[in-house]
């Protein structure tokens, strides 16, 4: 029996959605075809796909081994979508929300290839992201690195966002012969101010510090990169914005990386404008998911 796309794509949905239930309302149809479909593709490859617990659905080994796969048939699906709709009209605005690391250094500077092969589409980008609530409508999408819990949204995961401990190099060869390299008790840290101590990155130099005070606190990641170039001390950066600034990294283990997530309501999953931009910017971040990542410095 031979493998049909529809059902890869039933893979897909429930893999990232972990019940049948929210993969036929990622997909928009319903529990028995979603549940139908995998069981057939799993007759198909002869292996099971997904281990049932009362929870939802979980990924075997078989299964986990296929994601890459499946999500290449997906992208060379939509990479077709997208070439036709080239001979319709494009037109209108996409609102984008994300955050601005993410924006400046990674969204902005591919949009003008979007933008050339859509003469009529116009894209408002927004970084303050603590302001946006898709579900109000102030954004047709979203890439952040937090999932919804729930709502009427469609979620998609892009890669992952890695980070490590970065010091200038001049920081580095100053510091006291006798710095601790594991536990950094004798370095100068660049923290975040109190409005932003929930963030992991944050948290992480408050366990490190154990009771010591930053020795300069910021409220923006593009003033931490600063702090950091200039030899203010040691602080926790995204590898690929940090990497580029030739910035040492003694600790690239911090646990706490985190998922990239594109995030559209799910009433515009069918628009013509927000499919073509949802479309690019995941093209975008899946071919940089090793360089955001931290396993390469370029793609």
């Amino acid at each position: 029996m031979g493998i049909q796309w529809d059902d890869a794509r039933v893979f897909l949905a429930i893999a990232r959605a972990g019940t049948l239930s929210g993969a036929a309302a990622q997909l928009g149809t319903g529990l028995a075809t979603v549940s139908r479909r995998i069981e057939r593709l799993e007759r198909a490859l002869g292996v099971p796909l997904f281990s049932r617990h009362q929870t939802g659905y979980r990924l075997t080994d078989d299964g986990q081994a296929l994601i890459g796969r499946a999500e290449a048939l997906e992208h060379a699906g939509n990479a077709f979508g997208v070439e036709a709709d080239r001979q319709a009209s494009v037109t209108g605005q996409v609102r984008l929300a994300t955050a601005e690391n993410l924006a400046n250094p990674l969204i902005i500077p591919a949009l003008p290839t979007l933008l050339d092969r859509h003469p009529g589409l116009e894209i408002e980008v927004t970084t303050d992201v603590h302001t946006v609530n898709l579900h109000r409508r102030d954004a047709d999408l979203a890439i952040r690195m937090v999932k919804p819990d729930g709502g009427n949204v469609t979620v998609r995961r892009l890669g992952t966002l890695g980070f490590g401990l970065y010091g200038s190099a001049d920081y580095m060869r100053a510091r006291r012969a006798d710095a601790d390299p594991a536990g950094f008790k004798t370095d100068r840290f660049i923290g975040w101010a109190e409005t932003q101590s929930h963030l992991p990155a944050a948290q992480w130099i408050e366990r490190m510090l154990r009771g010591r005070a930053c020795a300069l606190t910021t409220t923006s990641l593009s003033s931490q990169l600063s702090a950091t170039v200039a030899g203010l001390g040691l602080a926790v950066l995204p590898h690929f914005l940090a990497r580029p600034l030739g910035l040492v990294c003694p600790a690239d283990e911090l646990g706490f990386d985190q998922p990239i997530w594109l995030v559209m309501h799910s009433d515009l999953a069918h628009s013509r404008r927000v499919r073509v931009v949802a479309d690019y910017l995941s093209d975008l971040f899946i071919s940089h998911r090793a360089r955001l990542q931290g396993r390469q410095d370029q793609d």
